[in-house]
């Protein structure tokens, strides 16, 4: 790029942002209380000092609160940062204004944190050296006919993966390990597992910096990325070649690959809080501009942030230009980037009025309910805030799905062998409908888990009564104390054979239960093949061989990943798992069963009312004559137990599904399995046993 003059010209005050259109590029930007405002361009990234600084004039740049200009033959690849002045208002009045500070634009398509420093960005006065850059960006893409997808919700089979580390280990074997480029050489992976969508832990931009000092200190950074700044940015860190703007083109590469392979992608986006923090954190971008719209203060003293999110700051969701903000990004990523869904983080955050209050009709969560752009779009809450609002089953709105934490809760203690609990485990089983029914709301607003990013992975959950948080440099002091976790004997790592083989059959478990659950199940990535952190439930900083995903543990635990595959393609063949609806217990046209029928060791009768029964028995009749019927038998107990098989005029039972068994003889595809001749059937300890009928 030749250092040159460009013509300037006042420019427009839409779109927000950058917007490049061939003969040059508009810039436009919201800050209300701002008196001055200066552009600064860069050729490189690397530069000390922009080649021109240009100070917009309020008679000619500034339309109500925009201020905007167009440069005429600017080229894309342009890096550029903004400077905002505010004159006398004071933190005091809730703003954080410093005519020195180089800013972000929270509209840009692209940016760099190569010079980057959060430390430069907490104390006043010039961080030029130090700032972030945006790019000048043209969008141009061949998305060859793609679309987002419409997988049903009642058919979708949810992966939640780091892009980072899910091909960071070098066991990984990709050309581009932690990238969005790594990930697509991974789809024949994910193909093979089953599952229908990726929910992606946040790309978009965050600050890797954002630590306590402590942790800091040890080296470590925010690795999980749940400290956005650039909401329509696509995470430098995940790209191959950022310096150079590729930002918005390798996520679509992305999206496309994964569409092409028949995934849904799903993106963790958090509107709760920015990378910002509190009063002491750093101005990058929001606070510049006028923090006073877009954060929660505290009514008498501006300078205090309220903190319902447990990171310093949170976002004023329900003010109208940050929930316009906000509504205007989800149908960025979905227009734009063709994503199919978004996870909120602490989604009852969003809640929150401007003074704090709970509202039962949040504006922004309706207006991104209600929006004709996103009417496809699956929407998934997180339904709870670090500040005790807990709304699991009770969150705004009709087609949110909903992070079912008292599912994951009664599942765990329930596997682990905790006794009365079954009345529990059979609601959750059919979708909870003591939470969703009442509302109008489907199985399908319970997304059914039990582990997830956040917590122990699957074998740690059987491998550790306590977890084991040092490394994160805060004294053990981070991460949740109640995992409902047990160590099946021995804490930790073990060669232990009878214990590994019990960590090995709950881990089965798990899975069996959860695909066999009514709603939409998640897996968290690695599960599958037994990935292990340690004992760290709270692997946030942690990036490195602790969190990222080994695979030579899918070699060495194949029998566990053939186990999960096979498990998924019993759901997948099996419509009566996937309902829409809820279960009535009333007959099913064609057949002799209703949709399901509950029994005990002996048949049709439960044992509801014993406190001691760990043991769950049902009959799951199929939708049609044409898909046989299931019958589940789930023994949780310390003891054996031999269960009665229902009589059904015309069927006979094949065993599909025993945990119990050794490894590639614990389940069976239909072609395999042999029909049981015994009115009864000898179910072992801590055993899942599921039964598929044929013709007699």
């Amino acid at each position: 790029m030749q250092k040159k003059e460009y013509e300037i010209k006042p420019g427009n005050s839409y779109p927000l942002g950058c917007k490049y259109n061939g003969g040059g590029a508009n810039f436009s930007i919201f800050s209300r209380f701002a008196t001055n405002v200066e552009l600064l361009l860069f050729e490189t990234t690397d530069d000390k000092k922009p080649f021109r600084t240009i100070a917009l004039q309020k008679d000619i740049n500034r339309t109500f609160f925009y201020w905007h200009i167009y440069i005429v033959g600017l080229p894309v690849g342009t890096w550029y940062t903004w400077r905002i002045d505010g004159s006398n208002l004071t933190q005091e009045n809730g703003f954080s204004f410093d005519k020195e500070k180089q800013l972000i634009d929270p509209w840009a398509r692209a940016v760099s944190q190569k010079r980057w420093s959060r430390k430069h960005a907490c104390i006043p006065g010039d961080n030029g050296l130090n700032a972030m850059r945006c790019c000048v960006t043209v969008d141009e893409y061949d998305w060859e006919g793609d679309i987002p997808l419409r997988i049903s919700s009642e058919k979708s089979i949810i992966y939640e993966l780091h892009v980072g580390g899910f091909t960071q280990h070098a066991s990984s074997k990709v050309s581009n390990p932690g990238t969005f480029s790594g990930l697509i050489e991974k789809i024949p992976y994910l193909q093979q597992l089953g599952i229908t969508h990726v929910e992606l832990l946040p790309v978009m931009a965050f600050d890797e910096q954002d630590v306590p000092r402590k942790t800091a200190g040890l080296g470590l950074k925010n690795y999980w990325g749940y400290s956005t700044h650039s909401f329509f940015s696509p995470h430098p860190g995940y790209c191959v070649t950022p310096e150079q703007g590729t930002h918005i083109q390798e996520f679509r590469d992305l999206v496309k690959a994964l569409h092409q392979a028949g995934m849904g992608v799903i993106m963790d986006v958090v509107f709760n809080h920015t990378s910002e923090s509190g009063a002491q954190g750093p101005i990058i971008n929001f606070k510049g501009i006028g923090g006073k719209i877009f954060y929660h203060h505290d009514k008498f003293d501006k300078s205090i942030f309220l903190d319902y999110t447990g990171c310093g700051n949170t976002v004023n969701a329900n003010h109208p230009l940050v929930s316009h903000f906000i509504i205007s990004c989800l149908e960025y990523w979905v227009t734009e980037m063709h994503v199919d869904g978004f996870r909120f983080d602490l989604a009852s955050a969003m809640t929150r009025g401007e003074s704090g209050e709970v509202l039962q009709d949040p504006p922004v969560l309706w207006g991104i309910e209600l929006s004709e752009r996103l009417l496809k779009t699956k929407l998934i809450a997180e339904a709870w805030d670090a500040a005790g609002l807990y709304q699991v089953g009770s969150f705004p709105g009709y087609r949110w799905g909903e992070w079912n934490g008292r599912y994951r809760d009664i599942m765990r203690r329930f596997v682990r062998g905790d006794t009365g609990l079954i009345s529990e485990v059979a609601t959750r089983l059919c979708g909870s409908s003591d939470l969703y029914e009442h509302q109008g709301r489907l199985p399908i607003s319970s997304i059914n888990f039990v582990t997830c990013h956040d917590g122990f992975t699957l074998n740690d959950l059987f491998s550790y009564n306590e977890k084991y948080n040092v490394a994160n440099g805060e004294n053990n002091q981070d991460g949740c104390n109640d995992n409902h976790s047990t160590n099946c004997g021995i804490e930790g790592k073990t060669d232990n054979l009878k214990v590994l083989q019990l960590r090995r059959k709950q881990a089965k478990n798990v899975f069996a239960i959860l695909l066999l659950s009514q709603g939409v199940p998640m897996l968290l990535a690695g599960d599958e093949f037994l990935n292990s952190q340690n004992g760290n439930n709270n692997a946030y900083c942690q990036d490195n061989e602790l969190a990222w995903l080994d695979w030579d543990m899918a070699a060495q635990n194949a029998d566990m990943l053939h186990f999960v595959q096979q498990m998924i393609a019993l759901r997948k063949r099996h419509p009566s798992i996937m309902r829409r609806r809820f279960l009535t217990g009333k007959p099913v046209e064609g057949k002799t069963l209703t949709d399901i029928s509950w029994h005990g060791i002996q048949a049709n009768k439960p044992q509801w009312d014993d406190p001691d029964v760990r043991i769950l028995v049902f009959t799951l009749a199929g939708c049609d004559v044409h898909e046989p019927d299931l019958h589940v038998v789930m023994n949780m107990a310390d003891e054996n137990a031999v269960v009665e098989l229902p009589i059904i005029s015309g069927k006979k039972w094949c065993l599909a599904l025993d945990t119990s068994l050794p490894s590639f003889q614990d389940i069976l595809t239909p072609q395999d399995q042999k029909p049981i001749n015994s009115p009864r059937y000898s179910v072992n300890n801590k055993t899942v046993v599921v039964f598929e009928n044929v013709n007699a």
